[in-house]
């Protein structure tokens, strides 16, 4: 595995939950997910409002990620996902448990700096050895909803807990990322600076990507 100079980074805190839930009510969030707003509020409040040490996440089976990248901002500009990854929401969790509610807490979340120029395929045994899960793409959006400012120009996150299974049983070797766009080629340039959700191969390393990560995921 290559070595790094780069150290991991958490950006913290978190806003608190309760400033979370009001938020993803903002950007119109629980009606995309078919949540009431109220339901969403009292999660939060349930859970620890003022605590902010968590990521609020809704399922990605009532909120996926084709509806939650246009929400993202950065420069005044709308996230979008690229456009050969019109099949983004069947990238799926893999050999992670998720709870079993419509909202749920990703706790000890971790930009993976330390791992920028690692391969998906280094980054994930090697995150297992720590103890870490990898965040899925739902979970980026909503870690960069929250904290724009998690994106940053050479310093982006892949999310290889979310990975498209084909139907003979093997793995498309696509894996999702959000990064920021430089307006070249199908972007356009009205598209620069925008956040973007796209892929990498499985097996390619990247200078600017880490690998986003948590230590768990619990409910109410």
């Amino acid at each position: 595995m290559p070595d790094t100079a780069s150290t991991s980074i958490t950006v913290s805190p978190l806003p608190p939950l309760a400033a979370q839930a009001e938020r993803l009510s903002e950007l119109g969030v629980p009606g995309l997910a078919g949540i009431p707003a109220d339901e969403l509020r009292a999660f939060a409040e349930g859970v620890g409002g003022d605590r902010t040490d968590a990521l609020l996440a809704v399922h990605p089976d009532r909120a996926p990620a084709s509806a939650l990248a246009p929400l993202l901002r950065r420069d005044g500009k709308a996230g979008f996902v690229v456009v050969d990854m019109l099949d983004v929401d069947r990238f799926a969790p893999v050999d992670i448990q998720l709870p079993d509610t419509s909202l749920y807490l990703v706790t000890g979340i971790d930009r993976g700096d330390d791992k920028a120029d690692w391969s998906p395929e280094e980054a994930l045994p090697a995150l297992a050895e720590e103890d870490r899960s990898p965040l899925l793409l739902t979970e980026g959006i909503h870690w960069a909803l929250q904290q724009p400012e998690v994106l940053e120009r050479n310093r982006c996150f892949m999310t290889i807990g979310s990975r498209l299974r084909k139907a003979n049983g093997s793995f498309d070797t696509r894996t999702p990322a959000i990064w920021i766009s430089n307006g070249t080629g199908r972007d356009g340039r009205e598209r620069r600076n925008a956040p973007k959700v796209g892929w990498c191969w499985w097996g390619n390393r990247h200078t600017w990507l880490g690998f986003a990560s948590a230590t768990g995921r619990e409910s109410a």
